[in-house]
């Protein structure tokens, strides 16, 4: 069967909701946290060699850079489609390719071309190095986009905070210029000393950030929920990583060949004002906010968790024990179950306990773009428990602009 095929026959299946299978990524420098539902014995499946399996990857179309050891299709999501026992893939990149605006929706389609972001969990054990992704004028230098990413630490993969649940973002105010190309230029005696001049903050589950390219960043060892730009350029600028050398490889990491040794374009790729703010925290925290008042969601919740990047947004809903609602929205998007059991239009859907690598799971789908303006009927078949499900949509929701407060529209537009 084609790959034309399975993917028009697989949006079919489900009534305009496709079904995803789990997409794992393995990290050579994360130590996993082993909260991502993982069996014991598969967090290491791809060999030491590769590192351990610390990230999903969702609704993506981008493919992971993890060297030359990156298998063909390493991040890249499948659909996959059953025709009675014999279970079909496509990957989603192709399926976008082939079913276009009828897949994700005729804004997209007409202004990307295809679906411009995808989310992650990302899951370490320890904090790791002080990076940075680089911004659209930097990034396409060496052929890549800008990467804005934005976090939210869900509870229910958060039943322990890992080694060091705090992340290191940006300078504290006063920070040189000079003090920062100082510490770059020692990137290769060792430590380099540059989180000392930084700040750490304390994560709580429940709450989140926002990161557009440019911050410098060490994120701390939650379980992160991650919905970003489609992009995977970045580089790191801390030598030392707890007991980690860094190789000055990762220092050089997608700078064009010309602008390797030259410290000066490391400081150029830093937005500068945004990494020394003083109300940093006013402008890129971001706790959750209830999308409408309570009363006004009989049997579910539904609150913005992601919603200062123009790119994209993302939405907790929790449906309440017993209870079936229908939802809609303008557009399309990806979701993950991460709590409870029932039905998500025509699919059996299932947060799973434990994974076995390869496994196929029933906890992340893809609404498209018409079903999702139609409305999405969400059932909890439990008598306990609530269904909770993430949802990541391809640029910021025509709802925000209405629904910001002043101080929201304030920190946006500052962005």
């Amino acid at each position: 069967m084609s790959p034309e095929s399975i993917a028009s026959r697989a949006l079919d299946q489900g009534g305009g909701i496709v079904h995803f299978a789990p997409n794992w990524v393995p990290r050579f420098l994360s130590v996993p946290g082993k909260r991502l539902r993982l069996h014991p014995d598969d967090y290491y499946a791809l060999g030491a060699q590769r590192g351990g399996i610390s990230e999903r990857w969702l609704a993506s179309t981008v493919k992971a850079d993890n060297g030359p050891l990156t298998s063909p299709n390493e991040g890249l999501s499948e659909i996959v489609m059953r025709d009675g026992r014999v279970e079909n893939r496509v990957l989603f990149r192709d399926a976008v390719s082939t079913l276009k605006q009828e897949l994700i929706g005729e804004t997209l389609w007409q202004d990307y071309g295809g679906w411009p972001m995808y989310a992650k969990f990302f899951d370490t054990r320890g904090a790791i190095p002080f990076h940075i992704h680089p911004r659209d004028c930097h990034a396409k230098l060496v052929g890549q986009s800008g990467k804005h990413e934005s976090y939210y630490y869900p509870p229910q993969l958060n039943n322990h905070g890992g080694d060091f649940p705090y992340t290191f973002f940006g300078f504290d105010p006063g920070t040189t210029k000079a003090q920062v190309r100082e510490a770059l230029i020692g990137f290769a005696k060792g430590d380099n000393r540059i989180l000392s001049l930084s700040r750490a903050y304390k994560l709580e589950p429940g709450t989140g950030w926002d990161v557009p390219p440019g911050i410098l960043h060490a994120p701390g060892s939650l379980c992160t929920y991650e919905p970003q730009s489609n992009s995977d350029a970045r580089a790191v600028y801390q030598s030392l990583a707890g007991t980690r050398l860094i190789p000055e490889e990762m220092l050089w990491r997608d700078s064009p060949p010309e602008k390797r040794g030259d410290y000066d374009y490391l400081l150029e790729v830093i937005d500068w004002e945004a990494n020394v703010d003083s109300q940093f925290m006013a402008h890129h925290f971001m706790p959750p906010l209830l999308i409408r008042p309570a009363d006004e969601m009989p049997g579910y919740s539904e609150r913005w968790i992601c919603y200062r990047s123009p790119f994209y947004s993302a939405k907790e809903l929790t449906v309440n024990p017993g209870e079936i609602v229908t939802l809609s929205d303008t557009g399309a998007f990806g979701l993950v179950l991460v709590q409870g059991h029932g039905k998500i239009g025509e699919w059996k859907a299932e947060s799973p306990g434990m994974i076995r690598y390869g496994q196929l799971t029933c906890d992340e789908f893809f609404v498209s773009a018409k079903a999702a303006r139609d409305g999405v009927v969400f059932v909890n078949e439990s008598s306990c428990e609530p269904m909770v499900l993430l949802k990541h949509f391809g640029t910021a929701h025509p709802e925000l602009a209405t629904f910001r407060s002043p101080i929201e529209k304030q920190a946006v537009t500052r962005d």
